[in-house]
């Protein structure tokens, strides 16, 4: 790793000796997204004297992409935190993986594949899209593990439904699940379907792709490989330090990564630690909560911040209620209106749309309105799903 101009300046002169403690971490500045953006392509890249092997893209939609440059070391750093990834996910060489995140410059696809690799499990390198294809080869193929985005499972569902694709002959037992918020409800749904167990994997483009950490068979927390990532959890407003179990913003620090370091990165995040005792798994590392939320996908309506996941939650657990849901705002003759459109199934019982509507002003004070809609109504987009549409003009 070469020395960066353009990070001494922005830590302010601290050297190497002045970090004595874990304590003196904290008084490093923050690293923010918009940072990086600015810093695009590579002003705070680091890469040592052998140059990059590769570069990464954030799938953000909004300003300058974030441009991760990954050395011949951060690659093998990737790898192995990823082999971690998969075995503590129960994965063998015995297995086939097939993985479904795309390959290119969303870091999801590779990142499986060089794990899996590592481990010298068969794998079969699909990419995103070809749903069908998709199942047919889970199918002949014997996978046992899938890889997805979180909502891609569904689409499986979806289309196993349309084209009378019978999902018991499939042979999946393991799933790895990250890149979008999904809640217990939406886990225990595909988890059902797909006859498999999921585990929920953590990372980002900034961080090296997928790979920070993922839960064990125990399913009591993510393990954070904490010789290669430092986390903290702080209040989203003031950035203090919270105590352990307080839900608060994941900032992550690169301790092994050369081409894009990072120092106390605000990730957005939302989560807690839940513990730092040895695991029943025998690992010792940290454990976080599954990720909560986004401080910047909060929702705010007439003075009620809510997050999606809790609106999941919530409609999940009435039956004849589909997967797919979209929380839309709009102005109304100078004031706003929110509407919950949600997919139901056929057969469905209409009064469900009244308990939701009254549940939701029990929990969060909201009195949205409730517009059920056949299966297959709200548009699927390859990617992460689009669950809040705000149609409010900006101020």
């Amino acid at each position: 790793m070469r020395a960066n101009p353009a990070w001494a300046r922005r830590l302010g002169g601290a050297r190497p000796e002045d970090l004595k403690r874990a304590d003196d971490w904290r008084r490093l500045p923050f690293l923010t997204k918009e940072e990086l953006r600015d810093a695009y392509p590579l002003a705070l890249a680091c890469g040592g004297a052998e140059g990059y092997r590769r570069v990464h893209m954030s799938s953000g939609t909004t300003g300058n992409p974030i441009l991760n440059p990954y050395t011949a070391h951060d690659v093998a750093q990737w790898g192995e935190v990823m082999a971690r990834c998969l075995t503590a996910a129960g994965v063998t060489r015995e297995d086939v993986v097939q993985i479904t995140p795309s390959f290119g410059l969303f870091t999801g696809g590779f990142g499986f594949h060089y794990g899996a690799e590592r481990l010298g499990a068969m794998i079969v390198p699909v990419g995103a899209g070809r749903t069908l294809l998709q199942l047919k080869l889970m199918r002949d193929l014997g996978v046992t593990v899938l890889p997805a985005i979180a909502t891609y499972p569904l689409r499986l569902i979806e289309v196993a439904r349309e084209e009378k694709f019978d999902l018991a002959t499939l042979r999946l037992r393991v799933g790895i699940f990250g890149s979008e918020m999904w809640s217990d409800e939406l886990r225990a749904r595909i988890d059902r379907e797909l006859n498999l167990t999921s585990y929920d994997i953590i990372g980002m483009t900034e961080t090296g792709g997928p790979g920070l950490g993922i839960e064990c068979a125990r399913r009591a927390g993510i393990h954070v490989w904490e010789d290669h990532y430092l986390v903290e959890i702080v209040e989203p407003r003031t950035g203090t330090a919270v105590d352990d179990g307080a839900e608060g913003e994941l900032v992550v620090s690169t301790l092994t990564r050369e081409g894009l370091p990072l120092v106390r990165y605000r990730t957005h995040d939302l989560t807690r630690v839940v513990s730092r005792a040895r695991c029943d798994c025998g690992r010792t590392a940290l454990r976080v909560d599954r990720l909560r939320g986004r401080t910047d996908d909060m929702v705010i309506f007439k003075g009620v911040n809510f997050y999606p996941r809790q609106l999941e939650t919530l409609l999940l657990r009435h039956a004849g209620l589909g997967h797919e849901y979209q929380i839309v705002l709009d102005a109304d003759g100078g004031g706003e209106r929110l509407t919950i459109v949600a997919e139901a199934e056929p057969g469905y019982d209409p009064s469900v749309a009244a308990r939701i509507k009254r549940e939701l002003h029990d929990l969060l004070s909201l009195s949205p309105e409730i517009r059920l809609c056949p299966a297959g109504t709200i548009e699927r987009v390859q990617g992460k799903a689009v669950r809040v549409v705000d149609r409010r003009p900006r101020a």
